[in-house]
């Protein structure tokens, strides 16, 4: 398990923009086809926007057709934790970052092979860090 960063909700709004602030804590959802991510191809990886732990790879990014950026699994086991959720009349897998706890997506089982997952994230969660580039954690 990486090391947990946790902040009062009153420090994640002063770091946060108030988009990320509403996806990442609030659980919100940005609309399809908008997201800086849905069509991007380069290598990297993904990080959380909240706190830079590393989430995915950009070799594990498919287009799935849905508007949001879509991956078939983390970059380990435990980068992401998932949660059920039941709102909007709906039941889900949420995805969160292990590290912050800030909400990132959902995952449906309805992705391409080797694993049949699709990790359906918001762009806002996330950055992009390029190869080659150091990913840096976000400190308290």
């Amino acid at each position: 398990m990486r090391d947990v960063l946790r902040l009062s909700e009153e420090e994640w709004r002063r770091r946060l923009t108030p988009e990320e602030y509403r996806v990442l804590r609030q659980h919100g959802t940005e609309p399809p086809f908008v997201g800086c991510y849905v069509g991007t191809k380069e290598p990297g990886t993904y990080v959380c926007a909240a706190c830079g732990n590393p989430l995915f790879e950009s070799g594990v990014k498919f287009e799935s057709g849905t508007g949001w950026p879509s991956f078939t699994r983390p970059v380990s086991p435990d980068a992401v934790c998932e949660y059920l959720d039941t709102s909007h009349g709906m039941v889900r897998t949420e995805v969160r970052c292990a590290r912050c706890d800030s909400h990132l997506g959902h995952v449906f089982p309805d992705g391409p092979p080797p694993t049949g997952l699709r990790y359906c994230m918001n762009s806002v969660a996330m950055r992009h860090v390029a190869a080659g580039e150091p990913i840096e954690l976000v400190q308290p």
